[in-house]
Order: structure tokens, then sequence, then C-alpha cells
């Protein structure tokens, strides 16, 4: 058990470092389905692998002058009462109504990882958005992002990414290291709020294993993104999310009946 925990904590914080956001979201079905978590401590458990490993990757970023903490900060900030609201209202619903939504995000995210990919390479930035527009944007992403993070136990970093290039024109390798700020920031709000709530009776020296690795794999992620072009990553982990959305929706979608 402990090995499986190591080798899907390597491959998601591998995932996060190199692409900021998208492979984080694997953390729930992993701990359900290969370490045998419940989905509600899944969840609370997802939010302190992902948190821990974010910092983790933002500081290796941050080394490499690939991360704005000011906009990071900022945006994270926005999205703190999301976050709090959303792990609120996440364990709250039942099971497999938490993991049937789980199974819908996932198909979303490969979906916007899609189109990410078709858009822009690598390196480039977009246009950045002023005004009025520009503020609404930041906010309603900033808001949604912990909402999702709060609610599902993930990063929100597939949001947060093309809006630091689209609204801000960010580079994608900045926008990346600079998500892993946001991240470290909603998830820390969301734990808060369950820790306040008495969700923190976890698997310990299993969560830990999980989290070292995650960790190493966070900075070996980074280093790949500060190298290369990450869109064939991004591409192996887009296949691999919609085989895990569709096994997610097969196990839980019945429960609903």
């Amino acid at each position: 058990m402990a090995l499986i925990a190591v080798a899907a904590g390597l491959l998601i914080g591998i995932s996060l470092g190199a692409l900021g956001g998208g492979g984080s979201i694997l953390t729930v079905p992993a701990l359900v389905y290969l370490l045998g978590q419940s989905a509600h401590r899944a969840v609370t458990a997802s939010l302190l692998v992902v948190g821990i490993a974010a910092v983790t990757g933002a500081i290796a970023h941050a080394r490499s002058g690939r991360v704005e903490l000011r906009a990071g900060a900022i945006f994270g900030g926005l999205g703190i009462a999301g976050s709090y609201a959303g792990s609120l209202a996440g364990a709250a619903v039942p099971a497999d109504v938490l993991l049937a939504g789980f199974g819908g995000l996932m198909l979303a995210v490969a979906t916007v990882m899609i189109i990410r990919r078709g858009d822009q390479g690598p390196a480039r930035g977009g246009v950045p958005v002023r005004g009025a527009r520009h503020a609404i944007l930041v906010l309603a992403a900033a808001t949604g992002v912990g909402l999702v993070t709060g609610f599902f136990g993930v990063g929100g970093g597939f949001v947060v990414v093309p809006v630091l290039v689209l609204v801000l024109g960010f580079g994608m390798p900045t926008a990346a290291g600079t998500s892993l700020v946001v991240i470290a920031v909603n998830s820390a709000a969301a734990l808060a709020a369950r820790a306040g709530h008495g969700s923190l009776a976890l698997n310990w020296p299993l969560i830990g294993a999980f989290t070292v690795a995650a960790m190493i794999g966070a900075l070996a992620g980074s280093g790949l993104a500060g190298r290369g072009d990450p869109r064939r990553l991004s591409a192996a982990f887009t296949v691999l999310i919609v085989i895990v959305a569709g096994y997610t929706l097969t196990r839980s979608l019945p429960g609903l009946a």
C-alpha cells in the first residue's frame, strides 16, 4: 500500500509542478480507488497533499524567477471565501454524489487541457485584459477556483493558468509557477474549514508517504517546466484523466439510482 501511495504521489506531484494544474485532480481518485480511503476523507487528505506539494513546487519555480508572488497571493486571497464555502458544502453531500460530480469535473478539466494545448505554445502569453472587465474576470475566476478547491479537494490550476495567461498576460512558465501560490492559499483555507469541523481523522502514515512523494514529484516537475515544452506531459495526463473519469463515473453513478 505504501508503494502505491509513493507512486501515485510522484505522478501527481510531477504534473502539478510541470503544468501548474490538472494533475492534482487525480489525487482524490487515487486515494479512494487505490488506497481505500472514503470519499470525504480523500477530499480532506487531497487538500493537504496538494497544498504542501504546491508550496514545494512554488518555491522551486520562484528560485528560477517563474513566480509573481503578489499576483498569486491576491488571486488566492480573493478565493478564500469560496474555498471555505466549498469545503462546508462538499462535506455535506453523499459520497456517491461527490464522486459522480468529481467524474464530471475531470472530464471538464480534460477538455480545458485539450483546448489549452491546441490554442497556444508553451511560452506564449496572452494579451492582458484591462479595466473593469479585468477585475470582474479575476474575481469570478478566483471565487470559482476557491469553490472547486474546497468542494472537491483539487487545486484548480486548470482554471488559474488560463486566467493568468489570457487575463494578466503571463507567459506559460510564469503562469504555471504562480498558479501554485494560488493553489496553496486555497488549499490552506479549505483545509482550515474542514479542521474546524473535525474532519482531520486521516491515515497519517499513508497520507504522509503520499505527501512526501508528491513534494519530490513537484520538485521534479518544476524542473521539467523550466527546461522545455510541457505539452507532451499535458497530453499524457489528459488521456489519463479521461480514463480515470470514466472509471469514477462507472463506480459512482450506480449508487445514485
